[in-house]
């Protein structure tokens, strides 16, 4: 296992390039394979990406607002001693590896959103206590978690078929989600990953002559100064600093949530994940002053997000316009039969997440032929809809597209983490797989 390590970490670092150098290479390809396999003309692949180009804006700024508001409110003395505490069960860099992945697979599991920047947070505060633990592994253990979010509380897809009204009722009606996300077979998969995942990521440690530790002072955010005496304050300060405008906002927002938790249930959507992350770090930080002093030093990392956003979304356009990712998933369904159709489903998924990085995107690209092939083959629906949804996920391993948030928490290239991501890659891939072939 640790050669096995070393040489995938070696690979990722000398090969894997910047994740906007990546987004661009994908592009190139996309834009390759468009004319080649489907005869779209040049100028019909430039319009395609040029028109699909803005189509994630209002999903990067969600994604810029889980990074900044979930950093904003880890920030918060409050939050820090709550992680704190919690980062001291781990007592040596084994139980902080396995720990960390727990947590994040628990709240990848509940919502996606929560679970991409809590898992990188709390790693963070591990690194700051575990003396001796690797920085790398602890940060793409955090991510490990991510793996299996579409299985839960937050799959777009399985909740989109529940949904009364959805595109494909027509075809095949309401799939409650005690056939999707709580099926046995769901169920199960997620257990063994649940008890694979930490111990997989625990023999991953590297040798102790190559591990790669961070000084836990290089992990503190910019201190903020509340030493200003109030009495010199001019009127238009005393309100910046004033507790309790924080506060009156602040209950203003959690209001709205008991009032929406209560109409709708712990239905967590990215939005509501985004509202309570700001409203908490309105009220755990004090007053306004601080709160746009720790926001100022959250959106330094949001960079990345900002600018490749957009290129992926191009990169949909192309996929979707000119028949692409269409093409890709019935060459999988030409080779499938009843029983093997939800694991080749699985695999063209993961295929077709590369270049459409986005479970509702995908899902609308790659339904209409599965849902096809499920009914020509006697497939279960519900099982080939969770199928392209584990393909959408798993991939997710080695496609910096969802990293994004979690290495600019960390202060980390993708280079840094995809070795060990690869890993957890091909295993998982094998128990999903196994899973869904043979359960």
């Amino acid at each position: 296992m640790k050669r096995i390590i070393r040489f995938s970490n070696s690979m990722m670092e000398r090969f894997l390039p910047d994740p906007f150098l990546f987004v661009i290479i994908l592009t190139l390809a996309v834009f390759g394979f468009g004319m080649v396999l489907t005869g779209s003309s040049p100028l019909e692949m430039v319009s395609y990406w040029g028109e699909g180009f803005w189509g994630l804006l209002a999903f990067s700024m969600q994604m810029v607002l889980v990074l900044v508001t979930g950093f904003v409110l880890a920030s918060s003395p409050i939050f820090k001693k709550g992680l704190g505490r919690l980062a001291d069960f781990a007592g040596s860099p084994g139980s902080a590896i396995i720990w960390v992945t727990l947590v994040s697979l628990a709240a990848s599991w509940i919502n996606w959103g929560f679970g991409l920047v809590i898992g990188a947070l709390f790693a963070k505060e591990l690194a700051k206590r575990v003396e001796g633990v690797d920085y790398r592994l602890l940060i793409a253990s955090a991510y490990s978690g991510f793996i299996i979010w579409h299985a839960g509380f937050s799959g777009s897809i399985p909740l989109s078929i529940a949904t009364d009204g959805h595109p494909f009722m027509d075809q095949i009606g309401i799939i409650p989600t005690s056939e999707t996300i709580f099926a046995t077979y769901n169920v199960l998969i997620i257990l063994v990953l649940v008890v694979v995942l930490p111990l997989l990521n625990l023999l991953m440690m590297p040798k102790k002559g190559e591990t790669v530790t961070v000084k836990p002072e290089m992990l503190n955010e910019e201190s903020i100064d509340e030493s200003a005496a109030t009495n010199s304050l001019t009127p238009a300060e005393k309100l910046e600093t004033s507790a309790v405008l924080s506060l009156i906002i602040g209950l203003l927002g959690i209001s709205y949530l008991f009032y929406y938790f209560v109409q709708n249930g712990f239905a967590l959507t990215l939005d509501i994940v985004n509202f309570l992350f700001l409203f908490l770090g309105v009220l755990f930080h004090g007053n306004p002053r601080n709160y746009l002093i720790a926001v100022q030093n959250a959106v330094k990392g949001a960079g990345g997000i900002i600018i490749q956003f957009p290129f992926y979304a191009g990169i949909m356009g192309m996929m979707t316009a000119s028949g692409l990712a269409a093409l890709m998933s019935e060459a999988f369904v030409s080779i499938s039969t009843e029983t093997t159709f939800p694991l080749f489903a699985f695999l063209s998924a993961g295929i077709v997440n590369f270049f459409v990085p986005s479970g509702g995107g995908q899902w609308a690209v790659q339904a209409p032929i599965m849902l096809d092939a499920a009914q020509t083959l006697g497939s279960d629906p519900g099982k080939v809809a969770m199928a392209v949804a584990w393909g959408d996920a798993w991939t997710n391993m080695i496609q910096p597209f969802w990293a994004l948030p979690a290495l600019a928490i960390a202060g980390l290239k993708a280079k840094d983490i995809m070795g060990f991501c690869l890993i957890v890659l091909f295993v998982s891939g094998v128990i999903i797989g196994a899973g869904l072939l043979i359960l």
